[in-house]
């Protein structure tokens, strides 16, 4: 498995914890426009359904800051390195400023339309169709409201912007439960083959910079390794259900196979594959050696043992069991975990996927991010 060096991480190490963040970087990237779901919502599914409560955000913001996360996301690191604000909501109604781009990414999003509601099945209304459409929106009104004095952006900031797409985790996995890997798998090809095309709808509205996320090693994940079915001999030395990363290795290979092809019908675009699975796994099977004490074992969750999570009782909850009313609480250092609530990573792991994007060592073709900006430092 490709890895980026010990010389290049300490490098970005650095980068990462110089204190001066407050300088605007020079970049290629005027803008970000991010399409995903809770790995990469910045606050659009709280704007739309309010009632986060902490301990989230409780690292970086110190409050809920409406990301399923201690601290900040890849998107929020990413925009930092690149000399950015963060991404404002599509959805959000107030303070929103989109001079620098925007977040159409909602929590519990999937690529393909949903057949249900979120009262009944827990996915959002806001698939990847709806947030293209909510794009679409965007880019027509700014350019008919340039002159407006709105926070809006401007007409050539659609062409030169950063388009990230991270999504399609809540596809491979609302269904599990119900028809298994077998099914799953079956439906995958439509999957990706959305997300190739919203590349191409993008591509046709102007976009030419595309990074496309693959799926994170669910197997490794705390709330997975409760919830799904599985059997003690599936579970690798690492902890991980090894019959899970297999069928997302199988998913990722898809996406890679499909943009390799996108590719050849949108000329003159960077059409750049980032492999976040490669990444992730690395962390969950060799924690230690990253900084790390705690792998497959939730930071905020209920039960404790070895992956402390509950999924009666989910992060910064209570409920009544036993006839005891117990919290998920968070824990005292959650630098120390890859997970935070069994389902999303700390801020601590985000780190170390952004400094594989901004790398691109890990991208497919290679893509390093300080070709084309200045590269800020991120804290």
């Amino acid at each position: 498995m490709k890895t980026f060096s010990v010389h290049l991480l300490l490098i970005l190490v650095s980068l990462i914890s110089s204190p001066n963040h407050g300088v605007e970087a020079k970049c290629a990237f005027p803008a970000i426009f991010n399409f995903g779901d809770s790995n990469s919502d910045t606050g659009g599914f709280w704007a739309a359904f309010p009632a986060q409560r902490g301990p989230f955000g409780v690292t970086y913001f110190h409050r809920p800051a409406g990301r399923a996360s201690d601290g900040r996301l890849v998107i929020d690191l990413l925009a930092q390195a690149l000399g950015l604000p963060f991404l404002s909501p599509y959805l959000q109604s107030i303070g929103s400023d989109f001079r620098h781009g925007a977040n159409f990414a909602t929590l519990a999003s999937t690529v393909l339309l949903p057949k249900t509601s979120l009262f009944v099945s827990g996915i959002s209304p806001f698939s990847l169709g709806i947030q293209l459409n909510q794009m679409k929106e965007l880019q027509a009104r700014s350019l008919s409201l340039n002159q407006s004095g709105l926070p809006l952006p401007s007409p050539d900031n659609f062409a030169r912007a950063l388009y990230t797409i991270d999504i399609g985790q809540n596809d491979f996995t609302s269904n599990l439960k119900s028809i298994g890997v077998a099914g799953v798998i079956q439906y995958l090809p439509s999957v990706v083959n959305q997300i190739s095309w919203t590349v191409k709808e993008l591509y046709d509205l102007g976009a030419r910079n595309f990074v496309v996320f693959n799926l994170a090693p669910i197997g490794c994940y705390p709330a997975f390794l409760r919830q799904l079915p599985h059997n003690a001999w599936e579970v690798d030395l690492y902890g991980c259900m090894v019959s899970y990363n297999k069928a997302v290795e199988y998913y990722n290979r898809l996406l890679l196979r499909s943009l390799n092809k996108i590719r050849g019908i949108v000329p003159g675009a960077n059409v750049v594959y980032f492999d976040k699975y490669a990444v992730l796994l690395g962390l969950f099977q060799h924690p230690k050696t990253h900084g790390f004490f705690y792998s497959t074992k939730a930071c905020c969750g209920y039960g404790g043992g070895i992956h402390n999570y509950n999924p009666a009782v989910y992060c910064g909850n209570s409920k009544v069991i036993k006839g005891q009313n117990v919290t998920a609480t968070a824990c005292v250092d959650p630098q120390n975990y890859i997970s935070w609530d069994g389902i999303h990573p700390t801020e601590a792991a985000n780190k170390y996927v952004t400094w594989a994007l901004l790398d691109g060592s890990l991208s497919r073709p290679a893509f390093n991010f300080s070709n084309f900006c200045d590269l800020q430092p991120i804290g």
